[in-house]
């Protein structure tokens, strides 16, 4: 016969490991890591003043998604690579862009000209692809393997804790 001290230790003791494992698997999955080097640095998701897609007059191009190479030691070329939206919106990388260890680019909506020495590559779209109100955002490597993803929430204060249209993923 166990002691009741020895039973409500091994009481104490599953309810700790049930919490354990029911922590783990209420875990989001836009705070899963993935083994790539290319992660999201930040998104700038809501163009300061008011929205405008008009090519010759809007603001689509302050609308920007960095992302970063955090290997220490390897180049990544970004051509290949795909950048997609929760509803399916996409843009491929079609040119070779080379990111050295720690660079990181700004792939902007609007038109421009794209440029390594300026870590900007340009949509050639004046719609915009990231939501005001929320969106996940999903890079994927030329393998077709993802390699970062990431949600936000403007209603969620942690998200955007200034309110700027900006919120830092990876630092």
């Amino acid at each position: 016969m166990r002691s009741p001290l020895l039973r409500k230790s091994l009481v104490t003791a599953a309810a700790v490991a049930a919490g354990a494992l029911t922590a783990l698997s209420i875990v989001p999955a836009h705070a899963a890591e993935y083994s790539s080097a290319l992660k999201i640095r930040g998104v700038q998701y809501d163009a300061p003043g008011r929205d405008s897609n008009s090519c010759s007059s809007g603001d689509s191009d302050q609308e920007y998604l960095t992302v970063k190479n955090y290997s220490p030691r390897s180049t990544i070329n970004l051509k290949g690579y795909v950048v997609r939206d929760a509803t399916g919106n996409r843009f491929t990388f079609t040119a070779n862009h080379h990111l050295q260890p720690g660079d990181y680019v700004k792939l902007r909506d609007g038109h421009g000209t794209d440029s390594d020495t300026h870590n900007v590559v340009y949509r050639n779209n004046c719609n915009f692809l990231w939501n005001n109100d929320k969106d996940t955002i999903y890079p994927y490597k030329p393998s077709g393997g993802r390699a970062d993803v990431h949600t936000y929430t403007y209603t969620h204060r942690n998200d955007d804790p200034d309110g700027n249209g900006y919120i830092n993923f990876h630092i």
